[in-house]
């Protein structure tokens, strides 16, 4: 299974390596493992969705 880092993932999804790390934190990113200070993230990960967002509005 091949791995990406937080700010790979972050050109990828569109949004802050920051805010990725704090998904993998919370546990919503399926398959995500720390390994020291970096989260490595599953290519194949699906990006979790914003709560915030009402859908259809978008």
């Amino acid at each position: 299974m091949d791995f990406l880092t937080t700010k790979e993932m972050s050109e990828i999804w569109k949004i802050s390596a920051r805010r990725i790390s704090l998904l993998c934190s919370e546990g919503r990113v399926e398959g995500a493992v720390k390994k020291g200070k970096t989260w490595l993230i599953p290519k194949d990960a699906k990006k979790p969705e914003d709560p915030r967002r009402a859908k259809g509005n978008e």
